[in-house]
């Protein structure tokens, strides 16, 4: 094992000297009468050999840096590789007339999508794929390793087939800029059409038929507006935009209902929803002018308002009204009476339209603690009380953080979708019962799935069902120590069996552990966190005994000058990650690259910090725009807590976070540098009020709503002032006279020079400023010049960065050996 220690330049024999700097031009920002001086804005631009060049010194600087690692990247990307079942199918799925899967094949970057016929009609049983052989009729419908061929960067837009699967329409982006170039093929003779869209959003959609192809396009901030049609076999330049969203905080996305009768259209910023829809039969009426009788348009179904999310679902009751007859019903969840969403069905023979959101019968209601709209009673209480309402399903009673998600309705059953207690749950009924309970005016009757396993931190959802008339339900299990499961359960029968498990190689999981602990923050506030090591390497955590599994974070100055302290005994290092943002749930997922870090003793932890959704809106909620600082305190506090309770050791501790998670890591990095010995910050949003300040830029305006608008809102500048990384990195004294101590981890900083979302310029800026010799700060930034916001494409490319991401975080570890 190597020797930890506070000089990791030196101590690989890197020249202070060789660091990169940048030349100062210093810019003023003057708004609201504040002035702030930027000496690196100039970095901005983008085709300067300049800048250029800068990069260039980056990436050599950071291979140097770097290059004691090879051996160790090699290391892992090796444990890793033996772990994959590089030869693998997926379980095929049912979509009109054929079986759907996808072959994985060792050696190839990328998969391939094939399929054959059913059986017949009431052909419902997945046709068993083996490795190297072909079934009967099977035939390759997209193979991205062939369409890779001569790029760089690949990265497929989504697949969509029309009814009969003979038309495929892909898309694909070869530059990482997230602008896909939209094809057609035809599948039986793999030839493409001359039909070519170039320049838009993934995710185009053919119609059932086949003669038309809706797709989104950007507005020059990369925004998605507009919904334009394309009929199959005409030129492109003939293509009709049929809607297009004006307001600039609101992005668009376009397709089929569940039943294919309905093209719909779903617009939303981050706190306000809209859908509208038209037959498809209509479609053709789209293209005629307004004052032709027969032209047809996109409606709403429930008019826009202000703050109001909601979405709709048609659906039917078969045979089951008072003479046999079908019951149409719409399936409306939306946030009008409740923040955490309620699901509303309405009876579509007894109540015609206009609809208003609150109509029919609530059958489900998420939790309003905690919530900003709420009533004062119900705002005051904390997001972690138990939550019970008369009208909810028994399953809901009593949960904490409850929001209510999605209700699918099939031929035979009917799904929940919900999230409780920092975790997603699925439920079950037959279509038959809930019909009975309905009509009765009870609760239905649901029943969770593969919640069994009081070994891990669950994580269930529902996939894969693509078919209304299928009699049985696909979904998922897994966690952070079980490779992911997918089961089909008959919810007439109650026969439930495993269709696939992800087949890990030299790896048993019942050699790790994992564990949920609450942290009560300096707020009061309870945060969950992950914890997963493998058992005997991290005593700390083996023996570990706490009531109702509790920690409470220290006074912060109890642990300033910890990097000058021994470790203590026991403690363990740690790799401690988190998001916190735009409602995004971090939830439980097995990964293969993981193992690595834990057959070493290192622990992987998740902070489920507030920003997140995890449980629930009052969650997000509180940390976002003028509540923000929530979001870095917890992480802070969470990390604290574990080093003071002796599980992780301060001197070994890596914090990671991606995007908005790398405006964390900057935030963290700045509040509470004595807690982590290194930080890996990924395409990092750190220049944050720059960016929410330019109106020019891409997604700027779609963000006021997660960060508020400094533009014209006085406080929030000044807010967002206080905390976007690259306006406080402080000076060394600055960080001696504040903490009693000049620590600052080591930051490894990676972005990509196509990222459309958060703008390479960003961690430039920081880096650049991080460099300065006042600073005294050891950081370096690996630039990719091919890939965008997601990173590099391709299995093993992506492989050999995540190995060589966690050589160096257990290089900083002092695990190198």
């Amino acid at each position: 094992m190597t020797e930890l220690t506070t000089d990791y330049f030196s101590s690989h024999e890197i020249s202070l000297d060789s660091v990169p700097h940048a030349q100062k031009k210093p810019t003023a920002r003057r708004y609201h009468g504040r002035e702030f001086i930027d000496n690196y804005e100039w970095l901005r631009d983008k085709e300067s050999e300049e800048v250029k060049n800068y990069v260039a010194e980056h990436n050599a600087f950071a291979d140097k840096v770097t290059s004691h690692l090879s051996s160790l990247k090699q290391t892992l990307f090796g444990e890793l590789k033996n772990r994959v079942q590089e030869t693998d199918m997926s379980v095929p799925t049912r979509i009109g007339k054929y079986w759907y899967f996808a072959r994985t094949e060792e050696g190839k970057q990328y998969g391939k999508q094939c399929r054959v016929p059913i059986a017949s009609e009431d052909d419902w049983t997945a046709p068993q794929v083996e490795a190297d052989k072909e079934l009967p009729g099977e035939r390759i419908v997209f193979d991205a390793n062939d369409e890779s061929q001569g790029h760089d960067f690949f990265r497929s837009g989504g697949l969509d087939l029309d009814k009969d699967g003979k038309l495929l329409v892909y898309s694909i982006d070869t530059t990482g800029d997230e602008r896909y170039d939209v094809h057609v093929r035809d599948v039986e003779t793999g030839e493409d059409l001359p039909d070519l869209i170039q320049g838009v959003s993934a995710g185009a959609n053919i119609t059932p038929d086949g003669q038309w192809i809706f797709y989104i396009r950007t507005d020059d901030a990369w925004r998605p507006c507009e919904v334009w049609i394309h009929r199959v076999g005409t030129d492109s330049n003939n293509d009709v935009m049929v809607w297009r969203e004006e307001d600039e905080r609101f992005w668009v996305g376009c397709g089929l209902s569940f039943d294919e009768s309905m093209m719909i259209i779903e617009t939303e910023s981050k706190t306000t929803s809209e859908v509208l829809h038209l037959p498809v039969s209509d479609i053709a009426g789209l293209l005629l002018p307004d004052g032709d009788p027969a032209a047809k348009r996109f409606e709403p179904f429930i008019k826009r308002q202000e703050n109001i999310e909601y979405d709709v679902t048609f659906a039917r009751f078969e045979a089951m009204g008072d003479n046999g007859e079908d019951v149409p019903v719409a399936v409306v969840v939306h946030n009008v009476n409740h923040p955490n969403f309620e699901i509303d069905l309405i009876d579509m023979r007894s109540h015609e339209g206009p609809y208003q959101l609150g109509d029919g019968d609530c059958i489900a209601v998420g939790s309003d603690y905690g919530c900003e709209q709420a009533s004062e009673v119900a705002r005051a209480k904390s997001v972690s009380e138990p939550y019970f309402d008369d009208r909810n399903p028994a399953i809901l009673q009593g949960a904490c953080g409850l929001q209510v998600g999605g209700l699918g309705i099939y031929k035979s059953f009917i799904t929940l979708s919900y999230r409780a207690d920092s975790l997603s749950h699925c439920a079950i009924v037959s279509k038959e019962q809930a019909f009975k309970d309905w009509k009765a005016g009870r609760p239905i009757s649901f029943t969770t799935l593969g919640e069994d396993d009081t070994e891990t931190i669950p994580a269930v959802g529902f996939g894969s069902n693509p078919a209304y008339e299928a009699p049985v339900v696909r979904y998922g299990f897994g966690s952070y120590t079980r490779p992911s499961q997918l089961r089909e359960l008959n919810p007439i029968t109650g026969e439930d069996h495993l269709l696939k498990k992800a087949n890990v190689l030299h790896y048993d999981e019942n050699l790790y552990a994992e564990r949920r602990l609450w942290v009560t923050v300096r707020d009061g506030e309870r945060v969950p966190v992950s914890l997963v090591w493998k058992k005997g390497l991290v005593p700390s955590l083996d023996g570990l005994s706490l009531e109702n599994d509790e920690l409470s974070s220290p006074e912060l100055s109890e642990l300033f000058n910890t990097q000058d302290r021994p470790s203590m005994q026991g403690s363990s290092p740690m790799f401690i990650t988190g998001y916190g943002s735009y409602e995004i749930s971090m939830g439980p997922g097995f990964s293969v690259a993981r193992p690595s870090m834990l057959d070493r003793g290192v622990i992987f932890a998740v902070a489920h910090i507030r920003g997140g959704g995890e449980m629930g809106r009052a969650w997000y909620e509180q940390g976002r725009r003028l509540n923000k600082i929530n979001t870095f305190n917890d992480f802070v506090d969470v990390t604290a807590a574990l080093e003071y309770a002796g599980i992780a050791d301060p001197h070994k501790t890596v914090a990671n976070g991606g995007s908005a998670g790398g405006l964390l890591m900057g935030a963290i990095a700045n509040a509470a540098p004595f807690l982590y010995a290194g930080i890996e910050a990924d395409v990092p949003f750190v220049d944050a009020l720059t960016s929410i300040l330019d109106e020019s830029l891409p997604l700027t305006v779609t963000e006021w709503d997660e960060w508020g608008d400094p533009l014209h809102n006085e406080q929030v500048y000044d807010y967002m002032k206080s905390y976007t990384p690259y306006e406080n990195v402080m000076t060394a004294d600055e960080r001696r006279k504040k903490f009693g101590t000049t620590h600052f981890p080591v930051i490894f900083i990676t972005t990509s020079m196509n990222d459309t979302r958060v703008l390479y310029v960003e961690p430039m800026k920081w880096i650049s400023r991080l460099n300065e010799p006042e600073v005294d700060v050891q950081a370096f930034a690996k630039i990719e010049v091919e890939a965008g916001h997601g990173g590099v494409s391709g299995r093993y490319k992506q492989w050999e960065e995540v190995s060589f991401e966690n050589a160096w975080c257990l290089d900083i570890m002092g695990l190198s050996k």
